[in-house]
């Protein structure tokens, strides 16, 4: 069997950020199936690659997250042109897996069955045009409109859809009730990621209290609402706790996060610049709690972040922002506290009470990555899609009430 795997915004695990395509077609290689994947790069030329048994392409097509909505747009049709310009270009392949965002990469699977009679998989990672809509980016009824229209048509005419998260899932079979719906959550790499003593020469490295510490390793967005975490450090410090804030990562609002914290005056933050997944770990081994965040919109609430996957993995308890499905895994499993909106005081009470009890913190990070282990390895999702991918008789039904109830 030979498949086209197509997402935009492919990485490796050396580059670090979202690496959930890489081992899923990696997963695929090994299984027997021939894989080559369609992604973008910034360089202005063609490449191709071969990355552990995957043929790479990467197009020419730049996209940076400090983008305008205009350019971002531009970007997106772009990569549509070029994918569908290679892909007839490539031997025929037996199927198309397209995962998203953005939405307009369904675009190429439409194409795809109506020119060349090619079936495709789609994946929702998150659910656009919901997202940007609710962000505000697209304000235009007639635009809204044509979006969802788009989004019903990219669902109906798949073979089949795979969701990241409950709440995507439940919203696909709302969308396109005669599709069948695959839940294949992102997942921990249990080997990249594990509790791992503290990283001694960096602490060192560090102007660094013996304190509580608190980690966020992720995208610096609008909607990633770390400046919510700035608020926790200022509040430490102003009650004299010898707490530290870790923030790894890079987006639009990476100089905004600095100056805010500059303004602050908090010195018990510490930013470090985006980095591989073993550089992740070591930022991770540092800390007692991951900060999982979103801006509070509906629509994030179905979000089922890598940072958390991580975090599990790493063995960390979790302190949270927002209700949702990372919430109700949190309170389910005793993986954390949360830290939600006008609730602040309540949570800093908890994490002093927490800080004289390293034990409990403790075992909420043994629960962090036996759920990990138990729910969300890479090899479960990766037999998840080759399932989807290879129907078989017998499905794993037992599997699939384990994540629905986790």
């Amino acid at each position: 069997m030979r498949l086209i795997y197509i997402h935009q915004y492919f990485r490796t695990p050396d580059q670090g950020g979202a690496v959930r395509s890489y081992h899923l077609a990696k997963g695929l290689v090994d299984a027997g199936i021939g894989v080559e994947l369609i992604t973008a790069h910034d360089e202005a030329h063609y490449d191709q690659r071969w990355i552990d048994g995957i043929r790479v392409h990467y197009l020419p097509v730049s996209y940076n997250q400090k983008f305008g909505f205009l350019k971002r747009i531009l970007a997106f049709w772009l990569f549509v042109i070029k994918a569908e310009n290679l892909i007839k270009k490539l031997p025929r392949p037996d199927l198309l897996y397209i995962t998203s965002t953005p939405l307009t990469t369904g675009w190429i699977g439409l194409w795809a069955k109506k020119r060349l009679a090619l079936p495709y998989i789609f994946e929702v990672r998150d659910l656009w045009p919901e997202a940007p809509i609710q962000v505000g980016a697209i304000r235009n009824p007639m635009a809204k409109s044509l979006l969802y229209r788009f989004e019903k048509r990219v669902y109906d005419q798949a073979l089949s859809l795979v969701a990241l998260s409950p709440g995507i899932a439940a919203h696909l079979k709302a969308t396109s009730p005669f599709r069948e719906v695959a839940l294949i959550p992102n997942f921990a790499d249990l080997d990249t990621f594990f509790p791992k003593e503290k990283n001694l020469n960096l602490r060192k490295s560090l102007p660094f209290s013996d304190g509580l510490t608190i980690a966020y390793t992720g995208a610096l967005g609008q909607v990633n609402a770390v400046e919510e975490l700035l608020d926790l450090a200022e509040m430490a410090q102003n009650h004299r706790k010898n707490w530290n804030f870790l923030i790894m990562g890079e987006g639009s609002r990476s100089e905004n996060l600095w100056e805010i914290s500059q303004s602050k005056g908090l010195a018990n933050v510490r930013f470090f610049p985006f980095g591989s997944k073993e550089k992740v770990n070591e930022i991770l081994s540092l800390a007692d709690f991951a900060w999982i965040s979103f801006a509070h919109l509906p629509v994030l609430k179905t979000n089922s972040p890598n940072k958390f996957f991580d975090a599990l993995a790493a063995g960390k308890a979790i302190l949270v922002n927002h209700k949702g499905w990372v919430y109700d895994l949190m309170k389910a499993h005793h993986l954390g506290i949360s830290c939600l909106p006008g609730k602040m005081n309540s949570a800093f009470a908890k994490l002093e009470k927490l800080a004289e009890n390293p034990a409990e913190m403790n075992r909420m990070g043994r629960n962090a990555r036996k759920l990990a282990e138990t729910y969300f390895s890479k090899e479960i999702a990766i037999d998840r899609l080759l399932h989807v991918i290879k129907p078989q008789p017998q499905s794993t039904q037992a599997d699939e009430v384990g994540i629905r109830t986790a």
